[in-house]
Order: structure tokens, then C-alpha cells, then sequence
């Protein structure tokens, strides 16, 4: 069942974002060669531990840490571990955070140093493709035509777009009602109503869209092994415009 938020409760849930924000806007102060994953996760719980909220990854269904750090061909849930930053890789950088009972979650993927052009752009692209998609994150229109936007983006730079793994709803619970693909029909699912609140997630690959899961469990990598971007916001549905949850200082810029 799809929950609709209430005006206070979307207030609760832009504090957890605007942590996950902030979370994320140290991870690309810190994201360096020579840097582990390790050290990003160990900071990004201390900082948003500081806020006075809890990691909303950590524990979830026996995920080992607080943030996923997912580098090159890893799509999404990269573990934090000993792995170094090297130069030219990209890692995408994905946190939760709840606090007062919400929960707020956004993704970033970051360049280390001195990445191949073809790389940076899928980089780009995949951020255009989040606001593509969120052009129709309004009343009235239907799930199918956030995820076709997405799609029709990022297939016509020739990239390929992830199937089985999709945003959701968010509020209470990290993953909720609705699923948001990334791919989809114009004109097809379910219609948007104000006071829906959900995370919207392009992951978008250099090469073929198929993916599969390596033995740790947890982490997802592009067959090809070709690299793959990932960019995530929660927002809500208004009577206008949506509302970005987690992006606030860079608005005026997308």
C-alpha cells in the first residue's frame, strides 16, 4: 500500500534528507586517490551519527555498513572495505539516514582523478537522467513516465539502462510502496498523487544493461564489466513542482 505523507510528515523527512545531503557533500571532499572505502563509510556514520540520526543502511536485512561505495563495473551495494581509490576510477557513493522516524536516501557517483572522457560523460548523463525523470514527478502524471523519461535519455547516448534494480517509495521505512523502474511506458502505472514521496534512481551503464551479484552476497556489477553511474534523490509529489529531499544547495543548478 502506497502511504501518502502528511505536510509534516515531508518536513520530517526534508531533515533526514538534508543530512544525507550533507553526508554526501562530505564524501566528495574526501573522495581522493589513495583514500579506502572503509574510511568514507567510518566518516559518513560518525557525521551522521553528529546529526543526531542513525545510518539507515546499517543492519538492513544484514548489510555490514553504513553507506555503499560501489567502484567501476559495481552498479550498486558495494561493500566498504580495504579497496584504495585509484586514479580514473568512479565510485558511486549511496546513504540512508532516518531520524524522528523518516528516512531520507540519495546517490552520487564521483571521479577520482583523471577519469576517460567516455566515463565522465555516463557520469553526466546519468545525473541528466534523474532530472529528466523528474520533469513528470508530478500530479497527474504516472510512474511509466518518470521511468521512460530516464530510459529514452540514457538510451540515446547509447548507454545501457539497469532492469532489476529500481527506486521505491520512502517515509517510514526505507523501502516502501511504490517501485520506481528506471525504464518504463509513457502513459502506464501508477497515477502520482500529492503527498507520495519516493526515491528515484538511474543507474545507467557504459555498456549492456545486464547485471548479476557477486558471492559477498550483496554487490552488483555490469556482466560486460564496463563501468556504471548511479544518481539518486528522494522527493515529494506536490500540487506543483516535486520537492527534493535530499538536494537543496544545488537546485538552481540542475
Amino acid at each position: 500500500m502506497i502511504t501518502i505523507k502528511s505536510a509534516s510528515d515531508i518536513e520530517k523527512m526534508d531533515v533526514a534528507g538534508r543530512i544525507v545531503e550533507e553526508t554526501l557533500n562530505l564524501m566528495g571532499e574526501m573522495v581522493r586517490i589513495g583514500i579506502s572505502t572503509s574510511e568514507l563509510d567510518r566518516e559518513a556514520e560518525a557525521f551522521i551519527r553528529s546529526k543526531g540520526a542513525i545510518p539507515s543502511f546499517l543492519h538492513y536485512s544484514g548489510y555490514p555498513k553504513s553507506i555503499c561505495t560501489s567502484v567501476n563495473e559495481q552498479v550498486v551495494h558495494g561493500i566498504p572495505g580495504s579497496y584504495r581509490l585509484k586514479d580514473g576510477d568512479i565510485v558511486s557513493v549511496d546513504i540512508g539516514a532516518v531520524i524522528n522516524g523518516f528516512h531520507g536516501d540519495a546517490a552520487r557517483t564521483f571521479l577520482i582523478g583523471n577519469v576517460p572522457d567516455e566515463v565522465a560523460e555516463l557520469v553526466e548523463v546519468t545525473r541528466e537522467c534523474f532530472f529528466e525523470g523528474m520533469k513528470y514527478a508530478k500530479v497527474g502524471y504516472r510512474l511509466g513516465d518518470i521511468g521512460h523519461a530516464i530510459q529514452e535519455h540514457a538510451e540515446s547516448h547509447g548507454y545501457g539502462v539497469v532492469r532489476e534494480m529500481i527506486g521505491h517509495g520512502i517515509g517510514r521505512e526505507m523501502h516502501e510502496e511504490p517501485d520506481v523502474p528506471n525504464y518504463g511506458k509513457a502513459g502506464h502505472g501508477i497515477r502520482l498523487e500529492a503527498g507520495m514521496t519516493i526515491a528515484v534512481e538511474p543507474m545507467i551503464t557504459l555498456g549492456s544493461h545486464r547485471i548479476l551479484q557477486l558471492s559477498d552476497g550483496w554487490t552488483i556489477v555490469t556482466v560486460d564489466g564496463k563501468p556504471a553511474a548511479h544518481y539518486e534523490n528522494s522527493l515529494a509529489i506536490t500540487d506543483g513542482e516535486p520537492r527534493l529531499l535530499t538536494l537543496h544547495e544545488e537546485v538552481t543548478r540542475a
